[in-house]
């Protein structure tokens, strides 16, 4: 067949996650309709893996988990670590924080109710959290205007480390605990008479 090789390499650079020989044979013979030997794959495969071990390439073909993925080659290992690096130092700002907590405990909610529980216009933390991909549109309301309705995303609970939205802190999380040590110190206040 002609280009086997690209056709395996697209399908190794689109994977989200190593592709297994069978995983291969099955997504050719489906898309060309004829049989595929696993030896005529696998010498394919080893062309490609050939190929990208030339220097102009800075990744090339493993085998890993019983499968075939892109990975970079060690040389570059520390400039992506610091590309990671700064990556994962961009955090969310005050205002985004804000708007993320609100949509994921009033979810399905319109940008206006966001704005009136924030007191201030809410568009600019919106589209940061979507190009984040922590929140999505999920539908239009039935309101005057039809306007968007954000929810958050499965992103969003990969942020946070949260296996579901039932596992949100709620509201009595955020009470004083029962058991403290010490008393609260009291409050003074001191009155000004007319005199001093």
């Amino acid at each position: 067949m002609e280009q086997l090789n690209q056709h395996i390499e697209s399908l190794i650079f689109t994977a989200d996650r190593p592709i297994s020989l069978k995983e291969v044979q099955s997504v050719l013979q489906d898309a060309f309709e004829t049989k595929f030997k696993v030896e005529e794959l696998q010498q394919a495969i080893q062309e490609i893996k050939d190929k990208f071990e030339g220097e102009q390439f800075s990744f090339q073909i493993h085998e890993i988990a019983e499968g075939y993925q892109f990975l970079s080659k060690p040389a570059y290992h520390h400039t992506i670590g610091v590309y990671l690096k700064q990556k994962t130092k961009r955090r969310l700002s005050k205002s985004a924080l804000e708007t993320i907590s609100i949509i994921a405990y009033k979810q399905p909610v319109t940008k206006s109710e966001l704005e009136r529980i924030r007191g201030v216009s809410c568009d600019y933390a919106i589209q940061k959290l979507l190009e984040k991909e922590l929140v999505s549109i999920t539908g239009r309301s039935e309101g005057p205007g039809r306007p968007l309705l954000y929810g958050t995303s499965d992103r969003f609970m990969d942020y946070f480390g949260l296996k579901s939205i039932r596992d949100l802190p709620t509201p009595k999380d955020f009470k004083l605990p029962d058991a403290s040590i010490g008393e609260a110190a009291p409050i003074e206040e001191t009155l000004k008479t007319e005199e001093e």
